[in-house]
């Protein structure tokens, strides 16, 4: 919540006209169409075969990296593709505050940087948004949610009785 009434104030005092946009209008071949699914698809499988890949690394490497170290290892996908990281990260073999850790350093992250998600890339591109003013908004909305998050995720169990807003994590420390 707090990020979208950030973006409407940014909104707002940069857009001087009245809030009007223009939209072109843009009609797609049937051939467009199929050529994006076939790429789609391509992709798609291309990460599959990565996440294949990188399984006989997880139990011996990424298994023993503490969650906390694997949250911020994981804000790299600020400049690498975050579906491809997470492809090649998470795993069934991994403890589920591993793999809560990473899924939420990976979407906050990824966020950050125009290359850190597809749609980044196709909404700057749309809106011509170049890289440092993104990067400008971006790095200090994601610093500060990293930091957040990170607080949120693992603060100590034992605190929960002296703050009682802690209302995500159960009896036994463990956040629902």
């Amino acid at each position: 919540m707090p990020a979208g009434y950030f973006g409407a104030l940014l909104q707002r005092s940069s857009n001087n006209d009245g809030g009007a946009v223009a939209c072109e209008a843009y009609r797609e071949t049937l051939q467009e169409v199929v050529v994006r699914a076939v790429k789609i698809f391509l992709v798609i499988m291309a990460l599959i075969f990565l996440g294949e890949g990188f399984k006989p690394i997880i139990p011996t490497y990424i298994i023993h990296i503490p969650s906390e170290a694997l949250y911020w290892v994981n804000s790299v996908s600020a400049v690498l593709d975050n579906a491809t990281l997470t492809a090649a990260i998470i795993s069934p073999a991994l403890a589920e505050l591993q793999i809560r850790s990473s899924g939420l350093a990976l979407l906050i992250a990824g966020g950050m940087l125009i290359p850190g998600n597809i749609p980044n890339i196709i909404a700057a591109g749309k809106l011509r948004i170049t890289s440092k003013e993104w990067a400008k908004i971006g790095l200090s909305m994601g610093f500060v949610a990293m930091v957040v998050y990170f607080v949120i995720l693992f603060i100590p169990p034992s605190l929960d009785s002296d703050f009682p807003f802690f209302w995500w994590r159960t009896s036994t420390g463990r956040v629902v």
